[in-house]
């Protein structure tokens, strides 16, 4: 959730961290701090984004050239400044910056009370830089080895950088089930929670793994060591991050810029995996486990969010295609019901990020029931990756807005695949409607880009809908997930309450809300379900509701109804809500950006959610 960085090395510090932070705001925007250590240990921080910092800055000593920089997504404690990180020791002479929750940090609270601390905010992260000084002190050992026993007594999720005034010429980082890479350089290190604040100055990095703690210094050394005193020789590898990837590149927001992107992002999803003409689907990451896969009694799909939206469209895709019974599951409530995990079953986990807590516990609850798990993620080199058996990454590249766009259609592009290479491989498609799906999937990027096209239209939209206290979006079979996910969508970054249905259910309770002042967006594209979703647009406008239908080109039906229509061109139903979709990602983003919101920073939202 919250984002941190950190510099050791012969640059001005103070630069590299501010740059860094604003590049990991999507992680997290209550509250931004900077510690630096030029003679004298200086923090600043302060609620607010990290602009806010900067100005609170402006006139202090910003110089030296090792430096932490945090920007934080409260849990323990209210967005304010005494809460917003760094946190000093007792003695003032370590500071400590903290991506992650200390669950038992009200025990060990009151055990430094009764041994002198005093505590200035109400977060569990101050426990834990008491802990490591206490310890530092009473047992008389070196800094690093402070860190290594207090982390064998702490309970839950971390990645942390600290400072010492005392040691001004290293750095030590660790984590556990939060990320944490370093990039390398010629004698100076950088830390953060992801790559993007490092691709600009390295390629070179190293991902620290669970339980490891990485000693830095100016001299270009790194040394890594678990949390059980055993030595890990580091593993550096490449980053395949270009520095454009992260950048708005002329847009006024990267939500925006994602959004159009996804022509681009659905083509990169399938590059080097799908040949149309000789009708091969190659996902790398499945071919070692397709007997597990078609020889599965059931497949069970993990996520939260948007994933657990692509997870749902997942369903029908597998059922339909491949002929096996799949249950999707909310990563966060999984493994509070004791679910029926056996051996042959496969377990899909998605997460845009790799990193998102409630599916990383729900992916261990699996493993340790014998279950087959594959991961399905955006970001190389994260936890799940490195957590499932195998996997496929979606290939969407950096996604920064906080609410997702591509990586939905990146998922649903990479799930379509598996269900048809399983389809086929157990022979429940025929072979004429396996290659006519092939062939309409690799036309999918090219008709995106004609819905991108009408960007206006939905922006004129957008006008007559900003005020809207309440919407309401109906879909079936294939489109109902698109329902939910244009549900969300609005919700996100326009604060209007909205929800999504299956049209059928609307009779069954939602229906009692719509009126005049009720917008209801209808997917009625051409499918199975068309005649059914007409009957639900009728529905709708006998009590007056005001409809917004994203229709099938040339659909003149649903035309004569619904108060407005977006035309989206034509494709197999299996496949539509890789297009329907799209009109509603814009129509939420221009609602929201005519309401003044902040588009990609979301009030109380975070893009990594990594703690539960």
């Amino acid at each position: 959730m919250c984002g941190i960085v950190a510099y050791i090395g012969n640059r001005e510090a103070y630069p590299i961290l501010i740059k860094g932070l604003h590049r990991l705001e999507y992680r997290g925007y209550d509250s931004a701090g900077v510690a630096m250590i030029s003679g004298d240990l200086n923090v600043y921080k302060c609620k607010g984004k990290v602009a806010d910092l900067e100005a609170f800055a402006s006139a202090k000593d910003k110089s030296g050239t090792i430096g932490i920089g945090h920007t934080r997504w409260a849990t323990h404690g209210e967005p304010n400044d005494v809460n917003a990180h760094p946190h000093y020791s007792g003695s003032k002479k370590l500071v400590l910056i903290h991506n992650g929750i200390i669950e038992n940090y009200a025990p060990l609270k009151e055990e430094m009370k009764k041994r002198g601390h005093k505590f200035e905010s109400a977060t569990d992260t101050e426990v834990l830089v008491h802990l490591i000084e206490d310890i530092q002190q009473r047992e008389n050992v070196p800094l690093d080895e402070a860190v290594r026993i207090a982390l064998n007594n702490v309970v839950g999720a971390y990645a942390i950088v600290i400072l010492s005034k005392d040691h001004p010429d290293i750095l030590i980082a660790a984590k556990k089930s939060s990320p944490l890479v370093i990039g390398v350089g010629k004698d100076e290190f950088f830390v953060a929670s992801d790559a993007t604040p490092i691709v600009e100055y390295t390629k070179n990095v190293v991902y620290l793994q669970d339980e490891e703690i990485a000693i830095l210094n100016r001299k270009g050394d790194l040394q890594i060591k678990t949390i059980r005193n055993e030595k890990i020789d580091p593993y550096i590898q490449e980053l395949q991050m270009q520095l454009e990837a992260i950048e708005k590149g002329g847009y006024d927001h990267f939500m925006l810029k994602e959004i159009f992107e996804q022509p681009r992002s659905i083509k990169d999803s399938m590059r080097g995996r799908v040949n149309s003409s000789e009708g091969v689907i190659a996902v790398g990451g499945i071919r070692d486990y397709l007997q597990k896969f078609t020889n599965a009694k059931r497949i069970i799909i993990i996520g939260c969010g948007t994933s657990w939206h692509a997870g749902l469209v997942a369903e029908y895709l597998f059922e339909e295609l491949a002929r096996i019974p799949v249950e999707v599951e909310y990563a966060s409530e999984f493994r509070y019901r004791n679910p029926v995990i056996n051996e042959d079953d496969v377990i899909i986990a998605i997460s845009q990020s790799g990193e998102t807590a409630d599916t990383l516990a729900a992916i261990e609850l699996a493993k340790s029931k014998g279950a087959t798990i594959f991961g399905v993620c955006n970001v190389v080199g994260s936890t799940i990756p490195r957590t499932t058996h195998a996997g496929s990454y979606t290939h969407a590249g950096p996604e920064i807005g906080v609410a997702s766009t591509k990586a939905f259609t990146a998922q649903v592009t990479v799930l379509t695949l598996m269900a048809l290479l399983l389809g086929h491989k157990k022979g429940t498609i025929s072979e004429s409607h396996y290659r006519e799906l092939l062939s309409e999937l690799e036309a999918i990027p090219a008709k995106v880009e004609k819905v991108l096209k009408l960007n206006d239209q939905i922006k004129y939209l957008a006008s007559i809908f900003c005020e809207a206290k309440n919407f309401l979006y109906l879909g079936r079979s294939y489109t109902f997930p698109v329902a939910l996910e244009g549900a969300l969508k609005l919700k996100e970054i326009s604060y209007i309450h909205a929800e999504g249905y299956p049209a059928a259910e609307m009779k069954h309770g939602p229906i009692a809300l719509i009126d005049e002042e009720m917008p209801v967006v209808v997917i009625a594209t051409k499918g199975a379900s068309y005649e059914k979703v007409i009957s639900n647009i009728q529905e709708v406008k006998a009590r007056k509701g005001k409809v917004i239908a994203v229709v099938t080109e040339g659909d003149e039906a649903a035309k004569g109804m619904a108060d407005y229509v977006i035309e989206v061109p034509e494709t197999d139903e299996k496949l539509a809500p890789l297009i329907s979709v799209v009109p509603l990602q814009l129509l939420a983003y221009h609602i929201a950006v005519l309401r003044g919101c902040n588009v990609d920073q979301p009030r109380n939202l975070a893009k990594s959610v990594t703690v539960e």
